[in-house]
């Protein structure tokens, strides 16, 4: 589980603003589940997704994503994961695999986390925000994510890793702008 609550480059839980925050959201929390859902609904709710907003700059680090208040699903992820290991609960990160329109290729990533809760175990949580069709929320034991599983070539990836993938990490390092990376969003090769 030491992975799961390790500071990284890009899930820096170490930084004084991480810190903060997360002590911030923890306050007056009665139990582990009051904690995650202050942090996951503050990510959900109060970090602008850099494509409905149309916002720049584009973030990675969880402390990027925290002070321009704006990120893609895959650094608001990198965030949730970061204030849930300040406050001592183990977090990853998750990803599922969708068309990026209505059906077919072209696919892209989306980026989301796992959260391992005393009561439930690993529990999956969406904080990619809400919005007209996307109704996210965090509901133990079901898992209300932001998208569904609609076609065989799109997946839920059943790994939990404790790092961004590098492929995630190189779409927002590449890129200057939220459209350039819309127009470049990572993908995996599915293996069966």
């Amino acid at each position: 589980m030491q992975r799961y609550l390790a500071a990284s480059t890009y899930i820096d839980v170490d930084t004084p603003a991480i810190q903060a925050a997360a002590r911030r959201l923890a306050e007056g929390a009665a139990s582990e589940v009051d904690v995650v859902r202050a942090c996951f609904e503050f990510v959900r709710d109060e970090i602008r997704h850099s494509v409905d907003f149309e916002l720049n700059p584009v973030t990675c680090k969880a402390s990027d994503v925290l002070r321009h208040q704006t990120g893609y699903c895959y650094a608001k992820s990198h965030l949730l994961a970061a204030l849930l290991r300040a406050n001592g609960i183990p977090a990853g990160l998750c990803y599922q695999r969708l068309s990026v329109g209505d059906g077919g290729a072209p696919y892209c990533l989306h980026g989301l986390n796992a959260v391992y809760l005393q009561d439930f175990g690993w529990h999956r949580i969406d904080a990619r925000g809400n919005k007209p069709g996307v109704d996210a929320r965090f509901a133990p034991p079901a898992e209300r994510l932001a998208f569904a599983i609609r076609e065989r070539d799109e997946r839920m990836l059943p790994e939990i890793w404790a790092e961004p993938l590098p492929v995630v990490v190189a779409a927002l390092e590449c890129y200057d702008t939220w459209d350039q990376v819309l127009a470049n969003l990572p993908d995996v090769e599915l293996l069966d």
